[in-house]
């Protein structure tokens, strides 16, 4: 159902974020305690809704991006009212939010699940160049498709892949695309001509020792040039130059590209940064295990707007959103018998048609895999795995609230 403007400004619940942790908080909510029917409002002014796991198979042209696209509408569950706005601010001590339209919604219950703020204007140059001439990214439905025609009408030189100090939606997807990259220049016979250079803002490839073990040698392999502690701060198009800078020094460095795959710097959104409900860095301030605000006790949080020292996955929403219902419908209960989120994290890092290292971890860095195999050995179960099941997982289990 969608709300008319004005029609209703008293909720039981407001979640404020239609994506994937909000849909499925929503939904999970509407299975345990079909009495708030009626009593949740979600709060998004998107019209459409993003399987986004699979826009790096999308860039590698393995899938077609319309696959990963819904109609928000379509995944609003049963029960829940659909009030298509941006909230504007949060007021939690008068336990409401502002939408766009200057609406002021009051709820009982909060639920920030906001997602992230994709910060495209951080980079010099970018916003004027991605999607031209070889500069490219799959960090938007918009640009995916650039990235697919940068890769098949790259014809030798020097392909850049790009990763910034910053948080950012899955932390392995940036050197994802460049694993796919390097297998379609080998196929199409221009790798020989070729330099790939992974340029990551990060201190190594991956946090966890196992999966970065697994992944220098898929590196070393392919003969990738990496460098690390350097973020992307300019594009120069005209000279097809991108200018890096020492996170440490700040001393620049400029290099010379024929395709470049941007993965732009990302934070929270400016509407928590300016929030009472803000951490110190701007990101929406919860207990990382209970996923309760630290300040105002009938707040929840998850997903990828939270301060959780772990990384922004689909999977790690699977394993907050139960976390949240159940504290949450405890404190409407009158119970204290929270649940603990442990951190757990999932990275499927395809390193090649048909190659995955499935990476499962939690917020000790410890491997918390689900086969009984070592899966930081690439394998093609996980890539079907991810190409296959994952998605209907997706939409059939998490936004239904099954899982």
């Amino acid at each position: 159902m969608i709300a008319e403007a004005g029609q209703q400004t008293r909720y039981k619940l407001v979640i404020v974020g239609g994506g994937s942790a909000g849909i499925t908080v929503a939904a999970q909510l509407l299975r345990k305690a079909r009495e708030l029917s009626g009593q949740i409002a979600i709060v998004d002014d998107a019209a459409k809704h993003y399987y986004q796991p699979l826009w790096t198979l999308a860039g590698a042209g393995v899938v077609s991006r319309e696959v990963t696209e819904r109609d928000e509408a379509a995944v609003i569950p049963k029960g829940a009212i659909w009030v298509r706005e941006a909230v504007t601010a949060f007021l939690p001590k008068e336990n409401a939010v502002v939408t766009a339209s200057g609406n002021k919604l009051h709820y009982d219950y909060l639920v920030v699940a906001a997602g992230i703020q994709i910060d495209w204007d951080k980079v010099k140059g970018l916003k004027e160049s991605i999607g031209k001439e070889g500069v490219c990214s799959n960090y938007s439905y918009d640009y995916v498709e650039s990235t697919w025609d940068s890769i098949r009408q790259f014809q030798g030189g020097t392909a850049i892949f790009t990763q910034p100090n910053t948080p950012v939606k899955c932390g392995g997807a940036p050197q994802k695309i460049m694993y796919l990259a390097d297998d379609y220049f080998r196929q199409s016979g221009v790798r020989q001509q070729s330099i790939i250079r992974f340029v990551s803002g990060a201190p190594t490839i991956f946090g966890v020792k196992k999966y970065a073990d697994a992944l220098q040698k898929v590196v070393e392999r392919k003969q990738i040039y990496t460098t690390f502690q350097h973020n992307l701060v300019e594009i120069r198009a005209d000279q097809k130059q991108a200018v890096f800078e020492n996170v440490n020094t700040r001393e620049q460095v400029t290099m010379a590209y024929d395709m470049i795959h941007v993965v732009p710097p990302m934070s929270a959104p400016d509407v928590i940064k300016k929030s009472p409900l803000a951490d110190a860095d701007g990101w929406l301030d919860v207990d990382k295990h209970t996923l309760q605000h630290t300040r105002f006790a009938n707040v929840f949080g998850l997903g990828d707007c939270a301060n959780l020292p772990t990384s922004k996955t689909g999977a790690a929403i699977r394993k907050q959103a139960p976390v949240v219902v159940h504290n949450l419908l405890a404190q409407i209960n009158g119970k204290r018998d929270y649940r603990h989120y442990n951190g757990y994290t999932s990275c499927p890092l395809v390193t090649g048609y048909g190659k995955l290292i499935l990476a499962e971890f939690d917020y000790e860095q410890i491997p918390r895999e689900t086969f009984p195999f070592d899966q930081s050995r690439e394998r093609r179960s996980m890539y079907w795995l991810k190409k296959e099941v994952l998605p209907v997982m997706y939409w059939h289990g998490m936004l239904k609230g099954r899982m």
